[in-house]
């Protein structure tokens, strides 16, 4: 018996709860919203642990895991702008990459071939900057703490990972599709 399908149904676990998290945040239930944009943000660690350990993969997974990720972000960070909380300029930032991603990815998948989910080292380090970043907005407006220090210190890193990242996903996939037509 296969447990192949464990991965994909955290994944699916996660799409399910943005809905929810968004909703506390607009209602102004900042303690709640953090407890379940925990479980989602811990929930990425383990889908991916769990794939990797036992071999889990599934072209299913390549495809939702990221997407997961992409709207889980995008919701919180366009919902915490409406709310105040995160500058809008920063939201731009961060979405405008996950476009350039999306889009770079979908053009491969048409001119190219299909597209294995790779993502780089920036960009897992992106993605744990941008969790522990909205996790601390979400913790300040629960509690108070961290400061607004704190908060400058981990948005500046995160916009400087997002732009890293996209900025390498770009080159990278560049230079991939350049040797793939060579071939």
């Amino acid at each position: 018996m296969s447990f192949a399908w464990i991965p994909n149904a955290i994944t699916v676990s996660r799409m399910l709860l943005i809905a929810p998290i968004l909703l506390l945040i607009l209602a102004d239930r900042y303690p709640a919203a953090l407890l379940l944009f925990v479980v989602a943000a811990l929930s990425d660690g383990l889908d991916g642990v769990l794939a990797r350990r036992y071999g889990w993969y599934t072209r299913l997974g390549a495809l939702l895991d990221p997407a997961a990720d992409k709207l889980l972000v995008a919701g919180m960070f366009v919902t915490l702008t409406v709310v105040g909380l995160i500058p809008p300029w920063l939201t731009v930032v961060v979405i405008l990459r996950d476009l350039v991603i999306v889009g770079g990815a979908t053009a491969y998948n048409f001119l190219i071939g299909p597209v294995p989910g790779e993502p780089t080292l920036v960009s897992k380090l992106n993605t744990v900057l941008t969790l522990a970043f909205v996790t601390a907005v979400l913790c300040a407006a629960s509690t108070g703490w961290p400061g607004e220090a704190m908060l400058m210190v981990l948005g500046a890193a995160t916009f400087v990972t997002v732009v890293i990242s996209g900025v390498d996903y770009v080159l990278s996939w560049s230079r991939r599709a350049n040797r793939q037509r060579t071939v």
